[in-house]
């Protein structure tokens, strides 16, 4: 369970890496903690770095920082002003000035890329604002259009579209809209359906990818920024490049190298002595994030 969050087969260095746990077991309270972290870190997280940052301060401190269940204040906002916006739409389509913006893009514009209302487009529209809310409300589920596994490509819990039989048509519709935009830069497509289930509340592109979602229910299916959800596209993250540091920081620190150029000195300089525990978590934070960036992206392009 420990490389859930890779989605890769043990290669040889996974395979080194749980050989040093092997060596150092049993593992302290802390140590299982941290491990803990390392694998729910994901690169397409909105504050990854933070999160990075986080992970080396704990190893160096050899203790797992207090943790809140509380999201960052400015996403949760656009999470709710999303919601709100939304549906009220649903509720009243020809509703105006609803003086509220998410990332910056005011309701009236946002709602604009909805194009004229129709039963289909409210009923889609609902199934983002069901996604949205299930982020702000964990005990309320949703329910999945199109994706029919689970957290990290395990089985789902319930087959997907099941929960809308009584909205077939609608839901068929939904499935047979399709994006089409690129993946690094090659022709890919994605089914609206799929791409609302894949809308990540915590991603680093949320507010890009809901109006890529609008303005697909619109009618634009060719957009000129690509859909970006879970590692699809991340290399357009902002974040990717400072992501990469880090991991090569990690790396110096556990294979002790020499530190070049392409490492932030903080954060080397915060995981302290090395000993064969810290070593360990390095190595499985770096392996863990040299695989999601480097990850394969053919998947994505057929991924509809």
């Amino acid at each position: 369970m420990c490389w859930q969050n890779c989605g890769v087969e043990a290669d040889d260095e996974i395979l080194y890496i749980d050989k040093m746990e092997d060596d150092i077991a049993p593992l302290d309270e802390q140590a299982v903690r941290i491990r803990e972290l390392i694998t729910r870190f994901e690169s397409c997280y909105h504050q990854a770095d933070k999160q990075a940052e986080l992970i080396a301060r704990a190893i160096g401190a050899g203790r797992c920082p207090p943790e809140s269940s509380e999201r960052p204040p400015e996403r949760k906002k656009e999470l709710e002003n999303s919601r709100l916006i939304l549906s009220r739409w649903c509720e009243n389509p020809s509703v105006r000035d609803i003086n509220l913006n998410v990332g910056g893009i005011n309701a009236n514009d946002l709602l604009s890329y909805i194009g004229k209302a129709s039963p289909l487009k409210i009923w889609q529209v609902r199934r983002i604002v069901d996604k949205v809310g299930s982020a702000l409300e964990p005990d309320r589920p949703y329910h999945n259009l199109a994706l029919d596994i689970g957290d990290y490509g395990g089985p789902a819990k319930n087959p997907a579209g099941e929960f809308y039989k009584n909205n077939a048509a609608f839901l068929e519709h939904t499935k047979a809209t399709i994006i089409h935009d690129t993946v690094d830069g090659k022709k890919a497509k994605i089914s609206l359906a799929l791409a609302i289930d894949l809308l990540m509340p915590c991603h680093w592109d949320f507010v890009e990818a809901l109006v890529v979602l609008l303005k697909a229910i619109g009618g634009e299916l060719s957009p000129r920024r690509p859909y970006t959800c879970c590692a699809r596209n991340l290399r357009l993250s902002p974040l990717y490049d400072r992501l990469g540091i880090i991991s090569n920081t990690f790396g110096v620190f556990w294979k002790d190298e020499k530190p070049g150029k392409n490492i932030d000195s903080d954060i080397l300089a915060c995981l302290g002595q090395a000993t064969a525990v810290k070593r360990w978590l390095a190595a499985s934070i770096d392996k863990t994030m040299r695989l999601q960036l480097q990850a394969p992206t053919d998947f994505w392009l057929e991924f509809n």
